[in-house]
């Protein structure tokens, strides 16, 4: 099987994300870059995760071109090569539909980060709805996110990325978990996000541990 490495590190980030209740259904999507190939590894469009196999992971040029795979790329396969070709340090992308990361996002509002894992992935900003899969979608996107590692999405979910499969799909459970944290705190009327100095000094510490 060509690509089989990359192939199933999709396969087993789709698992992942499905146990921790990011994805539900054939929602969300999640894609690769194998760099010796110069190829994108991406999710299949509308087939249940649970029983797929790692032969059904589409292939895609970085321009979005099909080229092996049973079925059809994901629906938002020019999102996920857009980021690609903007970042070349981007090694993988995770799109998937968190309800909390749905919620906060309809507020339009930047996600502030509350704890130093969250603090890592500030500024969340949010992207303003745009049709699923269309070019008005991955511009915003590529345009919001920037040198950042993710994003809201406005009525749709989160978009986060990183030098790997781990760091990408650490992100979005992280960006899940913010926005979380950020709506039961407000209900409660005691939210009390980092400010700018203490996410500051949580980057600094991340780089120079790797870890917090």
């Amino acid at each position: 099987m060509k690509y089989e490495a990359a192939r199933r590190q999709v396969l087993d980030a789709l698992r992942k994300a499905v146990d921790c209740g990011l994805i539900h259904g054939t929602s969300g999507n999640i894609a690769v870059r194998d760099f010796e190939e110069n190829v994108i590894v991406i999710s299949p469009s509308a087939r249940p995760y649970d029983t797929m196999t790692a032969e059904e992971i589409a292939i895609v040029t970085l321009d979005g071109e099909w080229i092996d795979g049973p079925y059809k790329p994901s629906s938002e396969t020019l999102m996920h090569t857009a980021v690609f070709r903007a970042r070349g340090d981007v090694g993988a992308t995770v799109h998937v539909h968190g309800l909390f990361s749905t919620v906060m996002a309809m507020q339009g509002e930047e996600l502030p980060p509350s704890t130093p894992p969250q603090a890592e992935l500030a500024p969340i900003r949010v992207v303003p709805f745009a049709p699923p899969g269309s070019e008005e979608l991955a511009r915003a996107v590529v345009e919001t996110l920037g040198d950042g590692r993710a994003l809201l999405m406005r009525n749709h979910g989160s978009f986060c990325c990183g030098r790997d499969i781990d760091a990408a799909l650490s992100a979005a459970v992280y960006t899940e978990e913010a926005a979380q944290t950020a709506y039961y705190a407000t209900l409660l009327g005691s939210f009390r996000p980092l400010d700018a100095q203490q996410i500051a000094a949580v980057k600094e510490a991340m780089a120079q541990y790797g870890a917090v």
